[in-house]
């Protein structure tokens, strides 16, 4: 068992720390006067660190790849705000020496509690037809088990074990939810597109290591791995509807929603545009609650850069709470009192002459007023005055 994880950078920086990690990812980079030097990410169940070897790299270059486990011993700083390591020692790790449940990261949701959601909805399907296909994906217990650890993108959302199951669940609970708001919904055909949209992922992904792509997946991408699979399950449920087939598919061919983003096509029923919409907004607000998540140690709301949203992220709640800790200490600040008007300010002069006269003043009496008090004068009237105090009265024709 690990005794350091990345997420207890915080209280080590600056400090030399020996620990194990996998290898997410390995270059080997030039400086600037040409000698080598090796750019690593580290990850472990806590996340991902950046770690740089400076010196004396060359035996270490080749003694391990990518995906492999090693020891390091290096000083955790910060450089732009972020974590990282600069490494002093590499030593490549063998078998025994590794506890595989120290370097995934997992929900930590219960995942037996996730399966039975997606179990009842299942069976508070009114379609037969879409109960019994889906019916026949549940009752592969290789599929299943699977299904329960896949996770659900190698790093933009859900990227942990159980992630998959996860945001399928979170999916579902917003589609179940958007069509009691659209009665034109079928409510049966969306969320089966909720539970199949991303199943490709048991085999787009492996994740014995580290969350890789497999050659299957490099080579075919999880939605033409999906349609395999709905056709051989497809197969085992005679008389299934050939529209509501084609619809399956589209659902799952456009739920990426743009061709840029890998979509052949783009969704062009109710429940297809539906799925695309929440699909993208529960990986973007997992992607967003995973940063804050990473970067809660630092001092501003605001995160560093996130790649796969293009844009700075500002934590709203903690930008709050922020606000809120500087007004209270504000108002704990004994007040000064300020001064009613000039009259009140005394100089230094007269503060002494007054300390040193004991005399009491004399009694002033006020000159008796020749004129009436006049009424003070309206906001308006202090206007119409200043007008009339610039107007220009033409003194006569200018002649030519």
């Amino acid at each position: 068992m690990k005794d350091f994880y990345i997420c207890d950078c915080s209280r080590l920086e600056n400090q030399t720390i020996t620990s194990l990690f996998v290898v997410a990812a390995k270059q080997v980079k030039s400086k600037k006067n040409g000698e080598l030097y090796l750019s690593l990410v580290l990850a472990d169940r806590s996340g991902q660190l950046q770690a740089n070897m400076w010196d004396n790299v060359g035996d270490s270059i080749s003694a391990f790849d990518q995906d492999d486990f090693i020891k390091v011993k290096g000083i955790l700083h910060k450089y732009n705000g972020r974590w990282q390591m600069t490494i002093h020692k590499i030593r490549k790790l063998g078998d025994t020496e590794i506890d595989y449940a120290d370097y995934l990261p997992k929900t930590s949701k219960d995942i037996e509690q996730l399966w039975k959601t997606v179990t009842d909805y299942v069976a508070s399907f009114q379609n037969p037809c879409l109960k019994a296909l889906l019916s026949e994906f549940m009752s592969d217990e290789p599929l299943v088990a699977a299904y329960k650890n896949a996770p659900a993108a190698k790093t933009l959302h859900h990227a942990f074990v159980g992630g998959l199951l996860d945001h399928v669940v979170s999916l579902m609970n917003v589609c179940d939810l958007a069509a009691r708001n659209y009665p034109q919904i079928n409510r049966d055909l969306l969320l089966s597109g909720a539970f199949l949209h991303d199943i490709g992922k048991l085999h787009e992904l492996s994740y014995q290591r580290s969350i890789t792509y497999t050659t299957k997946g490099q080579l075919l991408g999880h939605m033409i791995i999906e349609l395999e699979m709905l056709h051989g399950k497809l197969q085992r449920v005679p008389g299934f509807p050939d529209e509501l087939k084609i619809l399956l598919e589209h659902l799952i061919i456009s739920h990426h929603g743009q061709y840029e983003y890998g979509s052949p096509k783009l969704p062009m029923f109710p429940e297809a545009l539906m799925l695309h919409y929440l699909d993208d907004l529960d990986s973007k607000m997992e992607a967003m609650r995973a940063q804050f998540e990473r970067e809660a140690d630092l001092d501003t709301a605001w995160t560093s850069y996130n790649p796969s949203l293009a844009r700075p992220l500002l934590n709203s709640q903690k930008f709050l709470d922020k606000s809120a800790a500087s007004k209270t200490e504000q108002t704990s600040k004994p007040a000064t009192p300020a001064p009613d008007d000039f009259n009140d300010v005394v100089s230094p002069e007269e503060k002494t002459s007054s300390a040193s006269s004991n005399a009491e003043p004399p009694p002033v009496t006020a000159a008796p007023s020749t004129t009436t008090e006049q009424p003070a004068a309206s906001p308006l009237d202090a206007l119409q005055r200043k007008f009339e105090s610039h107007r220009i009265t033409p003194v006569g024709n200018k002649t030519n």
